[in-house]
């Protein structure tokens, strides 16, 4: 059986060679091969260590299509479900920022947002309230009472971020209820990504 890497490597900007080798599941040697024929390209330390960009081995991965199901699983899955074609656009473009870290999906009516739940899998749902059809309380209530899908976190969004709409949809089991426009430091830290984008923050 495989052993998966340690993951605190996974929470590193910059790689040894061993390092490498224990991500790629390959020898430290043919790590050294690859990076001698410039296929995975490396950066020399005043001491004159060979150091690897974690972004750098994500491209190599990506690039040969290698099966590592650790870059996937690591990630965190959100499902942005909003009627508002420009926000969700906003939000998706926000989260490719981190694409180390997150992975998104995106739905613009509660219907489709059922149906993506249950195929997406995902971590945590921003929801917003006010949608056409099914809303974002109902939607909610579907999320938290199916044994499938009641451990998923769920993130209220709103621009009528009244008391009454708070406490509903709080009862109905989410988490918070965001107000918009987006605090997208408060929307990070609810997210608890905050510290973890630190070292990909501009």
């Amino acid at each position: 059986m495989t052993k998966e890497p340690r993951k605190d490597i996974k929470k590193k900007s910059y790689l040894t060679p061993g390092e490498v080798a224990e991500l790629l599941m390959i020898s430290p040697i043919r790590v050294r091969q690859l990076a001698l024929k410039g296929e995975l390209k490396s950066v020399t330390t005043p001491g004159g260590h060979r150091r690897f960009a974690y972004q750098e081995i994500e491209r190599f991965v990506r690039e040969r299509k290698l099966q590592l199901p650790w870059m996937a699983d690591d990630k965190l899955r959100v499902l942005i479900v909003d009627d508002d074609r420009q926000f969700t656009g906003y939000l998706s473009a926000l989260f490719a920022r981190f694409e180390r870290w997150v992975v998104t999906e995106v739905s613009n009516d509660g219907f489709d947002a059922g149906m993506k739940v249950m195929a997406f899998a995902p971590n945590v749902v921003l929801l917003d309230l006010m949608m056409p059809g099914l809303d974002g309380f109902e939607v909610c209530r579907i999320i938290k009472q199916n044994p499938l899908s009641c451990d998923i976190r769920v993130i209220a969004m709103t621009g009528h971020a009244s008391a009454e709409h708070k406490h509903r949809i709080v009862e109905a089991g989410a988490e918070v209820c965001l107000a918009k426009p987006i605090d997208t430091e408060l929307l990070l830290q609810t997210l608890e990504l905050a510290d973890a984008v630190t070292d990909d923050m501009p």
